[in-house]
């Protein structure tokens, strides 16, 4: 028998035109597995209303053609339901198709969609939005609200955002409690990942697992202007778990407490929030179709990359050091000066 699937096209996610997409799918699709049909988003949430109506018709399959907010918006729909979540990446940083290494063209994902090899995975949701990727706080929600304030897409504008708003961003203290007990932080950034990156293959959580039943809890402690180059490159290089100004552990469910309201984020889209934070991890909450073709070992840095990671972390270990001698140094020659009467 032939399964059912309904292709969900957001026009208007990423920065490239999808007109052609619809041809695409036509001449790839493996019509003796499929029936299915193409529809396309209208609105802001439409796509979750399609693929609500797509679960409840008994459709096998509901394909997100588009980014990490059109994904969101699918998958949340399907969830604990025998439908299966299927996605052509086609957004700006299209994070949860990389961390599942979906291939980023478009006729070889529809190759992908074809074998339907299916797997129960898990997601997590905050304050109650779902999440499949990541969600997070401090400047790490901070810019995705100002990204979706800018009206505009690409990493152009994200990256001025970055620039604009990270050199006056102050960090916050947060209460953390989970199963295991309470610990309390100042932070720039708390971010929860079910999946390794936040897309563009910028790994905020290079150990994180979609099939192991917890998230990992990545706190980024203040830094200054000569630690960011790094803590950039430890990110792009897989290795960001191994930076002296990452704490990271992995739980089931955390309660965070802030100061004061303000925003998160989940799968990148901005929410205003109050004080308490809560984020839980489903297990084995929603079906997605996997790539059966793909290396999963490209997700682990190469022996250069660890050991590069290991020596910059070790020398920025050293600067803070002599940072600390330095200032304990003024102080005693502080004292001395005003026992001295200099």
């Amino acid at each position: 028998m032939k399964k059912k699937a309904v292709f969900v096209i957001n026009l208007n996610s990423g920065t490239s035109s999808k007109a052609a997409i619809p041809g695409l799918i036509e001449n790839t699709i493996d019509k003796e597995k499929f029936d299915y049909e193409i529809v396309v988003t209208q609105y802001a949430g439409h796509a979750s209303e399609i693929a609500s109506r797509a679960k409840d018709e008994g459709k096998d399959i509901v394909v997100a053609v588009g980014g990490d907010g059109t994904v969101n918006e699918v998958a949340r729909a399907i969830v604990h339901s025998g439908t299966a979540l299927g996605i052509i990446p086609c957004g700006s940083g299209n994070g949860l198709a990389r961390h599942l290494l979906l291939p980023m063209n478009v006729k070889k994902a529809i190759e992908v969609l074809n074998e339907c090899e299916i797997r129960a995975l898990d997601y997590g949701i905050i304050n109650g939005y779902p999440f499949f990727c990541t969600c997070g706080m401090g400047f790490d929600a901070f810019v995705s609200q100002k990204f979706a304030e800018a009206g505009k897409r690409g990493p152009i504008t994200y990256v001025e955002n970055v620039l604009r708003e990270g050199l006056k961003y102050q960090p916050e203290t947060y209460i953390l409690q989970d199963e295991n007990g309470t610990i309390k932080y100042k932070a720039f950034l708390i971010s929860c990942a079910n999946a390794s990156q936040y897309g563009n293959n910028a790994y905020i959580a290079p150990q994180a697992s979609m099939s192991d039943g917890l998230m990992d809890v990545i706190i980024m402690e203040p830094f200054d202007v000569f630690e960011a180059p790094q803590i950039s490159i430890d990110m792009f290089n897989k290795t960001l778990d191994k930076s002296s100004k990452i704490k990271t552990y992995k739980c089931r469910k955390l309660h965070i407490h802030r100061s004061k309201p303000g925003a998160i984020h989940y799968d990148g889209d901005p929410a205003m929030t109050g004080e308490d934070i809560d984020v839980e991890l489903v297990p084995n909450g929603i079906n997605i179709v996997v790539n059966p073709f793909a290396d999963r070992s490209v997700r682990r840095p190469n022996a250069l990359q660890s050991a590069a990671a290991e020596l910059f972390n070790e020398i920025n270990v050293i600067r803070e050091d002599i940072s600390k001698q330095g200032r304990h140094i003024q102080v005693l020659s502080k004292v001395l000066q005003r026992k001295l009467n200099l």
